[in-house]
Parts: C-alpha cells; structure tokens; sequence
C-alpha cells in the first residue's frame, strides 16, 4: 500500500524523535494519540506531554484518551481510518484498538527483545551492566512486550554510559529502524517471526522508590552502574542523616575509587573539595547531586554552601 494512513501513539520525548523523523519523511499521519494533560509543578498547572506539542506544531489531530475502551474515542479512533498504528512509548492498548488498523500495530521497544521486556529498558541495560542493547519492532498482541519481532537493530553501551546519552542513541537508532517497518509493512516485505523464548531473560520493570535507592553496602560497581542507569531520570537517591534531620539526596554522577579504610559504609570524608561515601573497598566520590530543597549541582558548589558533619552519614 503506498502511502498508508497512520495514526501515531506516544507519550514522551523518546516518541518525539520518532515523530519527528516520520513527519520528515513526508508520511501521511492523520492522527496522534497521547496521554491526556496533567497537572505538575508547584502550581499544579495542566501540563500537555512532549508528543502533544510536537503535533500541534505539525497540525496533526490529537485524541487524548482516559479510557482507550471507551466507546467515544474508539469512534473517533475509527473515524481516522488508519491503515497502520505506530506505537512509542505508550500504554498497553485493547485488543479492540491494535486489531482496527488493516496493516496492523507495530511498537517499537528500546532493547533487543525478548530480553527486557516492561516499562524501563534504557535504565535496566545500564543498571545491569549489559555490554549491548538496541531497538526492535514488534506487532502488538494481548501481553506486554511479547508480539511477532519485525526487526531489530543493535548498539555498543560504553562504559560511562548514562540513561541520558543511551535514550538519545536509542531514539536516533529507532528513527530509521520505524521509517523501515514502516515501508516494509505498506511494501508487503515484512516478515514477522515469533519471540524466541530463550532462559534467563532480563524483564525491565518500572521504576520506584525501592528499586532506585541506593545500597552503599553493596558491590561499589553496581552502586555506580545503578548512578549511571537513573541519571537524569529519575536519579538514585539515598537519605542524608544529620543531628537535625533527614534529606533526600539524588545523585546523578560519582566515581569509586578504591582505598583500605576502616570507616563505617555510609560515613562521609571531605577531601580538596570532593565528597566520599564509604562503601566496600574504597570511597565513592559523588560528583553531581541535589539534596532536597536545593538544586541540583556539582559537587564544588554544594561543598561550597554545606558541609557535612563530623556525625553525618548516607543510608
């Protein structure tokens, strides 16, 4: 089919870029699908997500549905006769909703499926110290994340990697691999194979205040790799315990540097203007970080307003 109609699905900014590069390609998007707007900030105004203004700018038509089983939107879903749904980053969909399109719906993940299936591919590769990731296509189906594989395209993780630079790498790499579903699927030349269900898969579930809090008695490795895989979003955090309270500190950089010490995990030296954590085996050193009420910055200038005391510590 030449020129299909498609109707996009997405939410974030990792589903802006794709967005964007299908817009440049010329294809003919008759309809974006979002979340709906949602207050946030201190003013708790009503904010539209980042594929909402990207499709503003582009005049496409927007649904924003509570409820994707509700009847009404699943009329105006119809009305757009979408021949193809392309699905970034969104909420599982009904079955009455990726079964409309003719050509189907395809949704493209951030790992190379079936490893990493869920909510948080980016940040669990990293936290896991994968060595390789990528993007793949698949044809949605009634589970998560488990639909025929279309294709697939790899990358390298570096070993500084953050969350930040391997989203950016992965949206730039998800751009083609969708401009090339997409003409597979409208030539007839895409050839979908069933996920291979291979032993010890990693799943990527979502992310909260349990599984990003950091352990300082752990492996300093994985207190590092688990820095790196939250950094911007949604950042390690630990508790800052002083005589007077207790503060939620994110830490977004640092680095382990091994030494012989006898000080208890979680204790605090300043040296030169550094901050050391001591963990097994050394002392991490943050370097980037917010403490709660403050902004976020580098270590120079947080040591420049506080310091820690003598009795201070991280849990």
């Amino acid at each position: 089919m030449k020129n299909p109609r498609i109707v996009f699905m997405g939410t974030p900014e990792f589903a802006v870029g794709i967005l964007n590069r299908i817009m440049k390609e010329g294809l003919n998007v008759v309809g974006v699908i979002t979340a709906p707007d949602r207050p946030a900030g201190r003013g708790r105004k009503l904010r539209s997500s980042a594929v909402k203004d990207a499709a503003e700018q582009f005049g496409i038509p927007i649904l924003q549905p509570t409820n994707l089983k509700d009847p009404d939107f699943q009329r105006s879903l119809e009305q757009l006769q979408p021949d193809l749904q392309v699905v970034v980053a969104f909420r599982m969909l009904p079955r009455s909703v990726w079964e409309l399109p003719g050509l189907g719906t395809f949704n493209l993940h951030a790992s190379l499926l079936p490893d990493y299936r869920g909510a948080a591919p980016i940040n669990w590769a990293i936290i896991n110290r994968e060595t390789q990731t990528g993007v793949t296509t698949f044809f949605i189906d009634d589970k998560i994340d488990t639909g025929a594989i279309i294709a697939s395209r790899s990358l390298p993780i570096a070993k500084d990697e953050t969350a930040g630079t391997l989203h950016d790498k992965l949206m730039d790499l998800g751009k083609e691999l969708v401009i090339q579903t997409i003409h597979d699927i409208s030539t007839g030349q895409a050839a979908a194979t069933k996920q291979p269900e291979k032993g010890n898969l990693h799943s990527a579930p979502k992310l909260n205040p349990e599984n990003t809090r950091i352990d300082w008695s752990a492996n300093p490795i994985e207190t590092d790799a688990l820095v790196r895989g939250l950094c911007p979003y949604p950042a390690a955090w630990t508790t800052w315990v002083s005589e007077q309270d207790e503060k939620k500190l994110k830490v977004y950089a640092g680095e382990f540097k091994p030494a012989v010490h006898q000080a208890e995990v979680g204790s605090m030296i300043t040296v030169d203007r550094t901050l050391g954590i001591a963990v097994p085996g050394g002392y991490y050193h943050i370097e980037e970080l917010q403490l709660a009420g403050k902004r976020r910055m580098k270590i120079g200038d947080f040591l420049n307003g506080i310091q820690p005391g003598p009795d201070d510590y991280l849990k």
